[in-house]
This record gives structure tokens, C-alpha cells and sequence, in this order.
């Protein structure tokens, strides 16, 4: 029997609505708040989805970290951000947080338009410590003394821009603190009551002005002074080697305070107090555990770091899809030809279950590579094994592959090298919101020569289009959206499609729908529903939109002289630009051409119904379009 979070009445959280109403509480009172917060965290995330695990892992740290610092003035910068819903909740939006990434609602991630608490806007990792040298050094310059704190997990210090960051603070010598939250227990093999007393003395400042003593008085000694404090400092550093995992952040400049348990608000209290009064880059290492609070997140924190409504008492997803997502076709398939084929391998950015990649792991562990969270290593890494002839497949987020777009462009279009980007949750991705809407790749990509760029308009083209890619020997990029397929029957036997052809759907000749990926079937549908009033709509799906298929395309238009285009995508530079540019390099006037897709702004978190609503993408839209232009 699975012990459930114990119901609360929220009897401290309901007083609470800024950081300065916890700094009164006591030690019991805080940890009935964070019992409450967990609760509250919970119960939204079980409505209607969210980041779970990791915010349940850094409760009693927010609370610590906002008791002992003055925020807003001390600044907190979370890093991704997915684990700050307890930092939402006591900086005054407890009321709001029901609406955690609903239309109109508050982000999953901190927003600086959300609150004056939220310092910086993140999403993607790696990018907390850069981002906080950058206020402690606009604070040195405007004469300020308060304190720029990072809180960064360990899986981000994967991240190549974290060491960048911390290569960059250590040598500046600089009044800036990061806490490292470690959630998985790789660097901490030394968590006790012994070790955590002794960081809460070491960092105390009777020790640290002791030391700062001795060094001065050995230093006044002419001739050996320093040499004293040389072997002082030696036998210091042999000791933190063996004792702490702190050495090598010792090495980069910063003072190494840690491993702390991150689920003791007394412990961390009082070592966050003496951190305070501290000078120069200081490093907090604390342990905390994803998932705390909620025992099915406890025993599978990789299945509730993102998670769906889901049943509180049994920990299981509320009406799960029998029809497979794109990602599990995209994972099936590529274990299909990798069976087929023994030069195909698969890199994840520290993403393997978000990629679909699960089953090719278990199934090729050899030909399986999680870099990290390192996307551009991912890209480079890829090009190297091209080279030596194997087929790379890079599954990745399309909002993470702009982390690597030089290396897209310099280590392998350049080359010219077969290496298949793997763009998941491609177009619009609903409640994350933001910054990580996948809207830019057809743009980002379509510029760079030898890349081939397509989206299939359904999880079946998508089989087909996988082998298209794994045999073509050129860069492609493949990307599919977030989600549940349409439901299409898959074939067993897959083939290799012509590249740059699309193909006619529907025959019509009153106007014609170009449309590309997820956008083909509701325009399906929309010229289906416009038939029943006598209108003739002709609907390609275009499947590349680089290669356009110019052959068809001017074809249609010269034959049907009104269009539309429809993408997930910006339209700067995306799919409907592309057809626009063919048609003015092929002379062609007389046809008016109406694009759809996302404007020139970044979209807010919503459902995905409700960003295509917004954006005219759906069947209705497409219809009001289309009668709108029919009837000039």
C-alpha cells in the first residue's frame, strides 16, 4: 500500500503572499508550509500536468533560500525553471498557481512579466550562472552589495555554457553564490549529520575570520610566511580531495560549501546565514531528492518530471491515448531499420525518454549515446561519427536544437554529412509555453545550404520519411509534433519517398491549400466541410520545404489563382515565404496568396487547440480563410 501526501488545510500558506511573511516562522511552522506546498503542488499538477518531481525536490530549499536572502533585491535566478512552482507560490501567486499553464494563467516557468521575483526568463538549462554573473557585475558597477544567487541542477551542469559560466565567475573573484541541487546522489556520497555539522561550522564566521587571521599574521613573517601558507593551503586541498566532492570547483575559484541535505531547513537555514556574510564566488552543494513528498514520484522522478493529469491515489495518468504518440513511432521505427541497418546509431541530449529513444537503448546500448545536456557537442559529436560512415540520428526537441545551430551549419551541412536531426515536438507545444514553442526550425534551417528539411502529415508518413532520411546521405532535418498521432493505420513495409515531391490530396480549382505537416489533415477536413457548399478546394500535402516541390506548386498556382499556405512556424522566413519566393523567381503574378501560420511574436502557454485556435490553424480558421478569400 503506497502512503499518499496527508491532506492539509493550508494553515501557514494561507497567511503567506510574500517571501517576508516566511521569515518570521518558525522551524516547525516552515515545515508545515512546505508539507502544504507540496500538497497544493500536487493537487494542480494532478488537474492538469506539469513539472512535478523537481519542484517537489526543492521546496524546502526555496523556502531557505528566500527566509535568508532579501529577494527581490537579492536576486534568484532559476535555472530551467521547471522546479520553481514552491518559489510561484510564496512570491504572491498561492491564488493563481490553479492556473499553472492554462491560457491566461501563470507560466510553468519563472517570467519577469509575471513578477518582480522572477528576476530572469529561462527554459532551457545552463543558462543560470551566465545570467548571474551578469547582475553581480551590473551590481559592482552601480555601487550595489546585494547578491545574485543561481540555483542549478546537476543534470545542467552538463551544459557546456554552465562551465563557461563558472570558468568566467571563478577567475572574476566576484560576491556571487550558486547552489547546486543535486537530485540524483552522483557527487554525494557523503550527506550526514557529521558533514552537514561541519559545514554549518566551516562556513561560520568565527572560522572564516580565524583563517582570514592566520593568513595575514603568517604573511607578516618576511622570507617564510608564505611558504607556510603554501603548505597550509596544500594539505587543505589533499584534505577537501579526500574528504569533499569539492575539488574541482575549488580549482575554478570558488569556495566549495557542501554536500548539505536539502530536505533539513534547519541545516540549511543556518549554513545559507553564514554563506551570507561570505565574499567571493561561493558554490553550495545540496542533496535533495526529486519527487519528495509524493511516493510514485519518489520511485519513478523520470516519469513525473513531466507529467500529464494524472489520478492522485494510484499515481496513474488520467485517460491515457490508445493511439501512440509521433515520438513512439518515431522510437519504434528507428529500431526497425537500425535492425535493418548496422550503421545507424542514436544520440539524446539527456532527453531518452522525452525522445522516444528508450527502446533503442535497450535494444543497441552500443549504438546508443546520451551526451548530456549539451546539444552542441550533441550536433559535432554526430558529425564526426558521419565521417567515419556511420548514420548519426539526433533526436531532439526543435527548441533545443537552436542551442546547436552552428555546429548544424559549420560541422555538418557545411560537410555536407548524413547526419538526421530528429526534431520532436515540432510547431506548437502548448503549456510550456514560450520557450519552448519548436515554431522556428523550417526558418532557422531552410537557409542553410545541402540540409534537407520535411514534415510528414502524419505518423505513418512519418515511418517513410525516417527512411528517407537514414538513406539519403545528406543532412535532414525530420521534424513531427508534440502528441498523439491522428490515428492513421502504420505499414509495415517502408519506403523510400522522392525528395522535394509532394503530392495532391484533394482535387479542386476554385482556390488551393499548400500545407505542410500537422497542418494537412485539419485542412483536409476544411475542404472537406467547404464542399458541402459547392466549393472546390484543392489540397497538397507539401511534405518538404526544402526542397519545395516547384514543379507542382507552380503547376497548381498557374491553374488556381488563390492560395494558401499553412505551417507550424513562424511565417518570417518559414514554408508560405518559401512559396512566395518561388513564385516571384519564377515570374509569376496574378495570384493572390494568403499565408498562414504564427506572426512575428513568441507564443504564450496555452493548450494546443487553443494556439491553433488563436492562429486560424485549425479547421475552422482554415475555413474562415478560405471562404474570406473566395469571397473578394
Amino acid at each position: 500500500m503506497v502512503k499518499q501526501p496527508e491532506k492539509v488545510d493550508y494553515s501557514v500558506l494561507k497567511d503567506i503572499s510574500d517571501p517576508a511573511d516566511i521569515r518570521s516562522l518558525t522551524i516547525a511552522e516552515l515545515n508545515m508550509l512546505a508539507q502544504e506546498i507540496r500538497e497544493l503542488i500536487i493537487q494542480v499538477v494532478a488537474s492538469h500536468g506539469g513539472h512535478l518531481a523537481s519542484s517537489l525536490g526543492t521546496v524546502e530549499l526555496t523556502l531557505a533560500l528566500h527566509y535568508v536572502f532579501n529577494t527581490p533585491e537579492d536576486t534568484l535566478i532559476w535555472d530551467v525553471g521547471h522546479q520553481a512552482y514552491a518559489h510561484k507560490i510564496i512570491t504572491g501567486r498561492k491564488d493563481e498557481f490553479r492556473n499553472l499553464r492554462k491560457k491566461s494563467g501563470i507560466s510553468g516557468f519563472p517570467r519577469r512579466e509575471e513578477s518582480a521575483y522572477d528576476a530572469f526568463n529561462v527554459g532551457h538549462s545552463g543558462t543560470s550562472i551566465s545570467a548571474a554573473i551578469g547582475f553581480t557585475e551590473a551590481a559592482c558597477l552601480k555601487g550595489q552589495t546585494h547578491k545574485a544567487i543561481a540555483v542549478i541542477g546537476d543534470g545542467s551542469m552538463t551544459s557546456g555554457m554552465a562551465f563557461e559560466g563558472l570558468n568566467w565567475a571563478g577567475d572574476r573573484k566576484k560576491n556571487m553564490i550558486i547552489v547546486l541541487n543535486d537530485n540524483e546522489m552522483s557527487i554525494s556520497s557523503n550527506v550526514g549529520a557529521m558533514s552537514s555539522y561541519l559545514n554549518r561550522v566551516m562556513t561560520g564566521r568565527k572560522i572564516t575570520t580565524l583563517k582570514a587571521d592566520i593568513k595575514r599574521f603568517f604573511n607578516s613573517i618576511p622570507g617564510i610566511g608564505g611558504n607556510v601558507i603554501k603548505v597550509a593551503q596544500k594539505i587543505e586541498e589533499i584534505l577537501k580531495t579526500m574528504m569533499v566532492p569539492g575539488a574541482l570547483f575549488e580549482e575554478m575559484g570558488f569556495t566549495y560549501v557542501g554536500p548539505l541535505e536539502g530536505h533539513r531547513l534547519d541545516h540549511l537555514l543556518k549554513t545559507f546565514k553564514n554563506i551570507k556574510e561570505m565574499n567571493g564566488p561561493i558554490l553550495v552543494h545540496v542533496v535533495t531528492q526529486k519527487g519528495k513528498g509524493y511516493q510514485f514520484a519518489e520511485e519513478d522522478p523520470h516519469g513525473f518530471h513531466g507529467v500529464a493529469s494524472f489520478d492522485v491515489a494510484t499515481g496513474r495518468l488520467v485517460s491515457p491515448s490508445a493511439i501512440p504518440t509521433y515520438t513512439k513511432v518515431f522510437g519504434r521505427t528507428l529500431v526497425k531499420l537500425a535492425h535493418q541497418d548496422s550503421r545507424i546509431v542514436a544520440i539524446t541530449a539527456a532527453m531518452c525518454e522525452g525522445t522516444g529513444l528508450t527502446e533503442f537503448c535497450r535494444e543497441f546500448p552500443k549504438r546508443f549515446y546520451d551526451v548530456g545536456i549539451a546539444e552542441q557537442h550533441a550536433v559535432t559529436f554526430a558529425a564526426g561519427l558521419a565521417i567515419e560512415g556511420l548514420i548519426p540520428v539526433v533526436a531532439i526537441y526543435s527548441t533545443f536544437l537552436q542551442r546547436a545551430y552552428d555546429q548544424v551549419l559549420h560541422d555538418v551541412c557545411l560537410q555536407k554529412l548524413p547526419v538526421v536531426f530528429a526534431l520532436d515536438r515540432g510547431g506548437l507545444v502548448g503549456e510550456d509555453g514560450a520557450t519552448h514553442q519548436g515554431l522556428f526550425d523550417y526558418s532557422y534551417l531552410s537557409c542553410i545550404p545541402n540540409i534537407i528539411v520535411m514534415a510528414p502529415k502524419d505518423e505513418n508518413e512519418l515511418q517513410h520519411m525516417l527512411k528517407t532520411a537514414a538513406e539519403c546521405g545528406q543532412p535532414v532535418s525530420l521534424r513531427y509534433p508534440r502528441g498523439k498521432g491522428i490515428g492513421t493505420d502504420l505499414d509495415d513495409h517502408l519506403k523510400i519517398l522522392e525528395i522535394g515531391k509532394g503530392e495532391i490530396l484533394k482535387e479542386g480549382s476554385d482556390l488551393a491549400v499548400l500545407a505542410i505537416g500537422s497542418t494537412v489533415y485539419p485542412a483536409l477536413a476544411a475542404a472537406g466541410q467547404l464542399a458541402k457548399e459547392g466549393l472546390s478546394i484543392r489540397v497538397i500535402n507539401a511534405r518538404f520545404v526544402k526542397p519545395l516541390d516547384e514543379q507542382l506548386i507552380v503547376e497548381t498556382v498557374s491553374a488556381i489563382k488563390k492560395v494558401v499556405t499553412i505551417e507550424e512556424n513562424v511565417l518570417h522566413g518559414g514554408f508560405g515565404t518559401a512559396v512566395l519566393a518561388l513564385l516571384a523567381e519564377k515570374g509569376i503574378s496574378g495570384v493572390e496568396v494568403k499565408r498562414l501560420g504564427i506572426p512575428d511574436a513568441f507564443v504564450k502557454h496555452a493548450t494546443q487547440a487553443e494556439q491553433r485556435r488563436e492562429y486560424d490553424l485549425d479547421e475552422e480558421g482554415i475555413i474562415r480563410t478560405i471562404r474570406g478569400m473566395l469571397a473578394k
